[in-house]
């Protein structure tokens, strides 16, 4: 095995430290994570954005890392980097499984048990030496919000495995072998938008939360509604309105709830389809995107955050008090905030204040707490400047009725890791 740098070196309680170079596509959640487990542990590491091959070179030759480990990366590294410095990726699927929309997959076909990989990079894409695996039961949630958590924390546990093995200096990666009865994966396609269509006509719930959970951040689920073409972005249960397939049949804060043949689920997010040549779309909520297309006899269906709480649907906002305390939860795709979720937020918590508990439990039961401002909506708005004002104010004033509340203990329950959304 060559190492270009250094070597690894004693620690003083006698471990092996690595001088160890991240390269990845964004500094997203997962990256943040192995860059706090790394340096908490004492190794030395750099990081380095897959802006192009010959920055990456670059910027190996400068750093001479032991190790080279991409815990998330879109494209491909060069040849001469992986046959010259032994390169470690970090692929979210059990071992034997290939291709680049492994989560996709896993919850498009309803997997309960799923993995990450840490493998060695070799020509070929994701069939190199594998350095460690690790196993995981699959969450019934969207695909971003289970990269934050169960994927998340295997991946630190294989990295920190593979880390350990490759220190060690006399570990051997096991080779893939796809007749080893613990290779359970299998090399997969990218999954495409033809596989990913959703035929209202004739899809029960199931199929249709199963497919959008599949592509709740990206790329979205693309679909057609009142003659213009949109990605969908997550989905949510309902367990009491019922219609026609495939009809839009009521609106809450901003979502749709749209039929299906055994009931019907909630649309929160909607991003207009670019035409050729046009503006970059967004990620909105659903009746902003659709505007006036949106019939005017679509029913809006509130439903009250104690309400939300004991139901099957969908809400942003959910109450419950156990053993005099008070839980308020609030859970928004992506955490961004705008001015109407703010001031949603900010009823729901002066209601909860008015409850007789001593203690108020603020935030989500896991994932994201809060992000910010809305910065989707912002851009949309007809008057940016002015929108960003009032979803400024109107967040502030939801930090202020928090911070002068002095007849309860309040809690921020952060429920996952601290490392932003990416």
């Amino acid at each position: 095995m060559l190492r270009s740098g250094h070597g690894p070196t004693k620690h003083p309680d006698g471990g092996q430290l690595v001088r160890i170079l991240l390269v990845a596509s964004a500094f997203n959640s997962l990256t943040q994570r192995v860059h706090a487990e790394l340096r908490e542990r004492d190794h030395e590491v750099g990081v380095e954005l897959a802006l192009g091959d010959d920055l990456l070179r670059a910027r190996v030759a400068r750093f001479r890392p032991d190790l080279i480990l991409a815990p998330m990366l879109t494209t491909a590294i060069p040849e001469d980097v992986w046959t010259e410095h032994p390169v470690f990726i970090v692929h979210p699927g059990p071992m034997g499984d290939r291709g680049p929309s492994s989560l996709d997959w896993a919850i498009t076909e309803g997997a309960t048990r799923w993995g990450v990989t840490v493998l060695q990079a070799v020509a070929e894409m994701d069939a190199g030496p594998i350095w460690a695996s690790v196993g995981f039961d699959v969450a019934p949630c969207g695909k971003s919000e289970l990269y934050r958590n169960e994927v998340s924390d295997a991946a630190v546990e294989a990295v920190l495995t593979a880390v350990r093995r490759f220190a060690s200096g006399d570990y051997v990666p096991e080779p893939l072998d796809y007749d080893r009865p613990d290779v359970t994966g299998r090399l997969r396609p990218f999954l495409t938008q033809q596989v990913r269509r959703i035929d209202w006509a004739t899809a029960d719930t199931a199929t249709v939360i199963r497919t959008l959970r599949a592509a709740d951040s990206q790329p979205g689920v693309l679909d057609e509604l009142f003659g213009r073409e949109y990605f969908v972005h997550g989905g949510h249960h309902e367990d009491r309105l019922r219609g026609e397939p495939g009809a839009v049949i009521a609106t809450r804060d901003g979502a749709i709830c749209r039929a299906t043949v055994d009931g019907a689920v909630w649309l929160p997010q909607l991003r207009p389809r670019r035409v050729p040549g046009g503006p970059v779309t967004f990620k909105m909520p659903a009746t902003d995107a659709l505007g006036a297309d949106l019939p005017a006899g679509v029913p809006e269906v509130p439903v009250s955050p104690a309400e939300a709480a004991v139901r099957d649907t969908w809400s942003e906002l959910r109450y419950h008090e156990d053993a005099g305390v008070g839980y308020l939860e609030f859970a928004y795709p992506g955490g961004a905030m705008d001015t109407r979720q703010c001031r949603r937020l900010l009823a729901a918590y002066r209601e909860a204040c008015d409850r007789p508990v001593d203690v108020l439990v603020l935030g989500p039961r896991r994932d994201f707490f809060s992000n910010g401002i809305h910065l989707n909506v912002i851009e949309a708005a007809d008057d940016p400047a002015e929108e960003s004002w009032r979803n400024i104010n109107a967040i502030d004033d939801v930090v202020e009725a928090i911070l002068t509340t002095t007849d309860k203990l309040v809690i921020a329950a952060l429920a996952g890791n601290a490392a932003r959304a990416g």
